[in-house]
């Protein structure tokens, strides 16, 4: 009997509530967490771990990966982090204003932050010549996503008939293609500064001219070359020559950034391969041509992620 009157006690709550207006509290779905990037770069004191790491947290951030170089006896600060955060709860301006507070605090020389999915691609224009290797696999890189970046432009000292890959790719593509034929007496570098005005850096896929210094410092941003060597040895023309005739056992590629003197800027990225003496120079110059690819890509990814700081004169510091 006790489990009779159990059961229509158990009935008659459910009816009694069938007649009651029942709501329920649906709780909202989080937002989405945004990948952010932050680089600094300040004199060294105690606590900038801390602030920093306080900066984001406080916003409710989160600190993925964070990588710190304080150069042995000297008193210099270089850091790097990757966080998560949600936009609605730090909205990208107050984000610049609280970073721009943090600097403040320890006079920093650099502070940058860089919010991948939000923030506006880099804009790059391409200088090459005649050889077309890295400007080929640039431009695919482009295509499938592995370079972070908008091309503004093509522009070499080298005629391409209309009926080549690279044409037809960049029309295919929407992407200006400038021919300037260039002497030893015109570089056609006025020209090229009125193509590249609105671009954040420039890249030189095998672009086998010197640019000037009036040039560098009529640009003003940075630069990015591929040498196919192994930078500081084998500087100016044909490196992969010079190699072969010293018989070197490791040939290579160099990207850094372009400085006033020639292939000497701070280096960002250095690729190697094994080589013997049974290499002769054609093939010496294949191999150095794969470097080149994977080696200026690797720079490019590099300096678009905040990974390359300049360090000292000619160094830099690669996270």
């Amino acid at each position: 009997m006790a489990i009779v009157r159990r059961l229509t006690q158990v009935v008659g709550l459910a009816n009694r509530n069938r007649n009651r207006n029942i709501s329920f509290q649906t709780l909202d779905p989080p937002s989405p967490l945004t990948h952010g990037i932050h680089v600094f770069h300040c004199p060294d004191e105690v606590g900038i771990v801390a602030k920093l790491s306080d900066c984001i947290a406080s916003r409710g951030g989160n600190i993925l990966a964070a990588d710190v170089f304080v150069p042995e006896n000297k008193q210099i600060f270089y850091s790097r982090s990757d966080f998560v955060f949600d936009p609605v709860k730090w909205p990208r301006v107050q984000m610049e204003e609280d970073f721009l507070k943090l600097s403040q605090t320890f006079n920093a020389v650099r502070s940058v932050v860089r919010v991948p999915d939000l923030d506006p691609k880099y804009k790059i224009a391409v200088l090459a010549s005649k050889q077309d290797h890295c400007l080929v696999d640039l431009l695919h890189g482009w295509q499938d996503g592995r370079l972070p970046v908008d091309i503004t432009c093509v522009i070499s000292n080298h005629h391409r008939d209309s009926n080549t890959h690279v044409i037809r790719f960049l029309e295919r593509h929407g992407i200006p293609y400038h021919y300037l034929c260039t002497t030893k007496e015109n570089k056609r570098e006025g020209e090229i500064l009125q193509l590249v005005q609105n671009t954040d850096f420039l890249v030189l896929a095998r672009y086998m001219q010197i640019l000037s210094r009036n040039f560098l410092r009529s640009y003003g941003n940075d630069i990015i070359n591929i040498h196919h060597g192994l930078l500081p040895s084998f500087k100016g023309g044909n490196p992969s020559k010079q190699a072969f005739e010293a018989g070197v056992k490791l040939i290579g590629a160099t990207s850094h950034f372009v400085t006033e003197e020639l292939d000497a800027g701070p280096i960002i990225e250095q690729m190697v391969e094994r080589v013997s003496h049974r290499d002769n120079l054609q093939s010496f110059v294949q191999k150095s041509e794969n470097l080149e690819k994977q080696c200026l890509s690797k720079a490019i990814r590099s300096y678009c992620e905040l990974r390359v700081l300049p360090y000292e004169e000619k160094k830099t510091v690669v996270f």
